[in-house]
């Protein structure tokens, strides 16, 4: 039965009674969309699980009427992921919000998909207790949309990305069948790890319920310097000094010019005129052996040609560093009225060229660049500034142009945003047409039908 032959609301009431399901309209249209800026699109359905067993309905309502499911956490991808490109039902986690427990013994956390990652982190701070992983959105996405995605941030130099903190998922599969994989220790290696591709997997695989995840010890001492350069390529040169000197920094983020002269105005903090590129850099650890790290991190910056070097003398200095940093996507915004954001990633040793391919691109196609990004693992945020729709297509085959210049020097297309719907048509130019075949098999295994999140991630027939 097609979803025109009958009311889609009214069946959805039925099989959910009491729970929040929204019509097409008003209400939906914050549902229509995220941050990728991809457009709107509007399901035919938003329902809004309040537990497990809502999920489990929905799927299976799913199945018996053959209508697409879009899970959906606090819209905040950038891949276009959450966005019912099929229309069907937008399934939201957000009322799955709790986090069930904090335990000092086992050193885990274990909660729900709508949990924000921010209230996660202040939870288990406040028990002296560490979660890494730091998306820049990290104020209001959710940790459904994190352990979708993968999500990375500054932090993943260090102590890696999501997957590395999960150890068990409980996921609602396309048929409504509850699951539970992983364990609740540190290590476990019985039967193929369905945690991890799970993690990652961008909704299309299952409907993430529940996860168990690893803490670390809260480090005691935190220590940030600002160091700026004549050009970002002297920036990116320092990150290699800091590295072949055998140092690991928590964080070491790299921002141009157009990126600092972007933010500044608008930002705690003020970055001086005529400088070309900066780097953030931050140690951490539980000794006194962290300011000397930064110490020598600062050292080998100047003598890398840093024309300053500042370190934070409190928490008050370090959280306005951090702040700025985490304003500069808006802010870039503010430059032009349209641009383009891509998140590839590069061998470290080749973030120099990356850089310099990004420039000449731009000015091939006369649209001004902005990068900024993780320069510690290789992780380049391009953006691509224009002034009207008009310019929109010129700048799509810029992109196409950075694709490529990533994937020559030995990189990826997406450092940690993942595929969705903005990066599929790339997917083929990085993997092998065996590899795509593979992942649509296994797609098949769990969705035989193609309802869960269709048309995200795989190149279209």
């Amino acid at each position: 039965m097609s979803a025109n032959q009958f009311d889609l609301i009214a069946a959805l009431q039925r099989e959910l009674p009491g729970a929040q399901v929204i019509a097409p309209g008003e209400r939906a249209a914050a549902y229509e969309k995220d941050e990728s800026g991809l457009g709107r699109f509007p399901p035919q359905a938003v329902v809004i699980a309040r537990d497990v067993a809502d999920v489990q309905a929905v799927m299976r309502f799913s199945r018996a009427h053959r209508i697409p499911v879009v899970p959906r956490g606090g819209g905040s991808g950038k891949s276009g992921g959450a966005l019912a490109i099929a229309g069907g039902i937008v399934l939201s986690l957000e009322k799955l919000n709790r986090i069930l427990e904090v335990s000092r013994e086992d050193m885990v956390a274990v909660v729900e998909p709508g949990v924000v990652l921010e209230t996660l982190q202040a939870a288990v701070e406040a028990a002296q207790l560490f979660y890494p992983p730091d998306p820049n959105s990290q104020a209001w996405c959710t940790l459904g949309g994190n352990l979708a995605h993968n999500a990375g941030g500054p932090r993943a130099l260090k102590y890696g990305v999501t997957r590395d903190y999960v150890l068990g998922l409980d996921a609602v599969l396309p048929d409504g069948e509850l699951v539970h994989c992983g364990h609740r220790s540190w290590k476990g290696v019985a039967g193929y790890d369905l945690t991890q591709l799970l993690v990652g997997s961008e909704g299309t695989l299952a409907v993430i319920v529940r996860a168990t995840l690893k803490l670390l010890p809260l480090p005691r001492r935190v220590e940030t310097l600002l160091a700026f350069f004549p050009s970002e390529e002297q920036a990116a040169r320092a990150v290699q000094a800091i590295f072949g000197a055998g140092l690991l920094p928590r964080a070491c983020e790299l921002l141009d010019a157009a990126v600092m002269e972007a933010v500044s105005p608008r930002a705690p903090f003020k970055f001086p005129t005529g400088v070309g590129g900066a780097l953030l850099v931050e140690h951490d650890g539980h000794g006194d052996g962290v300011a000397d790290e930064l110490v020598r991190s600062g050292e080998l910056c100047t003598e890398a040609g840093a024309l300053e070097v500042l370190a934070a003398q409190d928490e008050t200095q370090r959280k306005r560093l951090w702040e700025t940093r985490r304003m500069i996507s808006t802010a870039l915004s503010a430059v032009r009225p349209h641009k383009i954001s891509e998140d590839v990633a590069v061998p470290r040793g080749k973030l120099v060229e990356m850089i310099r391919a990004v420039r000449e691109i731009g000015a091939r196609h006369g649209l001004p660049t902005a990068c900024y990004g993780h320069a510690g693992d290789g992780n380049l945020h391009v953006n691509l500034l224009f002034a009207s729709l008009a310019e929109r297509e010129t700048s799509h085959r810029a992109i196409d142009e950075v694709m490529e210049a990533a994937l020559r020097l030995g990189g990826t297309i997406t450092g940690e945003h993942g595929v969705g719907l903005a990066k599929k048509r790339y997917l083929s130019r990085e993997q092998s047409p065996a590899l795509i075949a593979l992942q649509r098999r296994v797609k098949a295994a769990f969705d035989p039908e193609e309802l869960l999140n269709p048309g995200k991630i795989f190149p279209d027939a």
